[in-house]
């Protein structure tokens, strides 16, 4: 029996400036009317690099009361950033974000809460590893463990202080799920070797 000592601590943010658009666009983001969209600038077997993916760090609570209240639906994917020099078995915080609707970025609704704001953030290029399966802690930070290799190994250089966990799928999905560590590239990327 494994008991985890532990606490996690959750917060929110939500960003008003990711490239949100129709979800038919994605293979993998099926369950949610739109879908973080962005470009590719490279992709090979180990991992692959994107432009332009918007994510915020800022913090706040009671995001989800607040969604149900403002009728907000949800989009994909949903955002988590990961302190990665923290040991799996620390108690951590970690910052969620979630990305505000398209029909809502021009005009974000007012918030009642004022601890709940938006947060417009600059493009940005990462390194992106897929994976399938339950984005468990374990399983996250093995993957994002691989990704980080795998730049190593290319002496690409890269946000060293925390990574993301990327989710594109509720937990009522079993099958064909898609996951996703990203790491900020800093420089320009090295592009992974094709085959």
């Amino acid at each position: 029996r494994i008991c985890l000592t532990g606490v996690i601590v959750l917060l929110f943010a939500v960003t008003v400036d990711g490239r949100v658009g129709d979800s038919s666009e994605s293979s993998y983001c099926t369950e949610t009317k739109e879908c973080f969209l962005f470009d590719l600038v490279c992709a090979g077997k180990d991992y692959e690099v994107r432009f332009k993916i918007a994510v915020s760090p800022d913090e706040f609570p009671r995001t989800s009361r607040f969604s149900n209240r403002a009728k907000i639906d949800m989009t994909a994917p949903v955002i988590i950033k990961v302190n990665d020099s923290a040991s799996m078995w620390q108690s951590s915080v970690y910052a969620l974000s979630f990305l505000l609707p398209s029909n809502y970025q021009a005009n974000p609704p007012k918030p009642t809460d004022p601890s709940v704001y938006f947060t417009d953030t600059p493009d940005m290029k990462v390194y992106v590893k897929s994976y399938g399966g339950y984005m468990m802690s374990v399983v996250a930070r093995s993957q994002a463990q691989s990704l980080k290799t795998s730049l190593d190994n290319v002496q690409a250089t890269y946000e060293t202080e925390y990574y993301y966990n990327v989710g594109y799928n509720s937990p009522m999905k079993i099958m064909n799920r898609h996951n996703e560590a990203w790491y900020i590239v800093k420089g320009e990327p090295v592009c992974p070797k094709t085959e």
